[in-house]
């Protein structure tokens, strides 16, 4: 990527972030709770879409959730039980980086999850989420779509990379030769779960920093008129010159080495 494209890039998002703070600060003020959904093949940037939306929001208001395997006692549960604990109160945000969607995807591709238990997941996320929509959360599902040849060089990149080995996993290393099977699980669960209430929204992530634009900006296009005016703050002037840090005790910064 050339610098004037990052620059682009770059300058596009901090004006989306600015209008993601502005919807923050809209979100405080009426008390909406927002959940939004990301969902997709691996490697198609689930990531840093997420990143790209929180990073210059409160992480106290802004809360991303991605869960690992869930426990004996949770396989237990209801299946959207430990969801729950996860959704937003009054004011805030919750991420969800993969969901419930679990079952109707990696679950059922790879075995984890019997036939029946999908079918009633599909039965029930409708229902779930109707529950969700019509008690005020604001509700959005995104599919991040990416092809095969884009996938497998990123699994590529994922393996030579020590900074990105972490994301690559065995399960990764077998879903690599069900990429049609995915597919066909994901158009069954658009099927069942493309509902007026909560309808899903694909977007393409073959190139993934348009992908994370053009999310971010579908997310803002399709949110309520938020606009509220922000705090006007200023700084008065110290009462004295600015002090150097002294430390009188026991402890002492760390010996520098850069």
């Amino acid at each position: 990527m050339s610098k004037e494209t990052r620059w682009r890039y770059q300058d596009k998002l901090e004006q989306l972030q600015v209008e993601l703070n502005a919807m923050a600060r809209w979100l405080q003020h009426t008390g909406k709770r927002l959940v939004v959904v990301f969902e997709g093949r691996d490697t198609a940037g689930k990531g840093g879409a997420i990143n790209a939306t929180a990073e210059c929001l409160n992480p106290r208001q802004c809360r991303v959730v991605a869960l690992s395997k869930p426990s004996e006692r949770e396989q237990g549960q209801w299946y959207f039980q430990r969801y729950v604990p996860h959704l937003p109160a009054a004011g805030e945000i919750t991420l969800f980086d993969r969901s419930w969607y679990n079952r109707a995807g990696v679950e059922k591709v790879m075995g984890f999850a019997t036939p029946a238990q999908v079918e009633q997941f599909l039965a029930q996320a409708p229902v779930f989420e109707k529950m969700l929509v019509d008690d005020g959360i604001l509700l959005f599902k995104y599919w991040l779509a990416v092809d095969q040849d884009k996938q497998e060089e990123r699994f590529a990149e994922r393996l030579e990379d020590p900074l990105k080995r972490w994301k690559l996993s065995p399960i990764d290393i077998k879903s690599r030769e069900k990429y049609a099977e995915y597919g066909k699980a994901r158009d069954e669960m658009f099927k069942a779960t493309h509902k007026r209430h909560a309808p899903w929204f694909v977007v393409d992530f073959n190139d993934q920093k348009r992908g994370r634009l053009n999310l971010i900006r579908h997310l803002l296009d399709h949110l309520p008129d938020h606009e509220v005016p922000g705090q006007a703050l200023e700084l008065p002037p110290l009462a004295g010159k600015p002090r150097k840090e002294r430390y009188t005790g026991p402890v002492k910064p760390i010996k520098a080495r850069y």
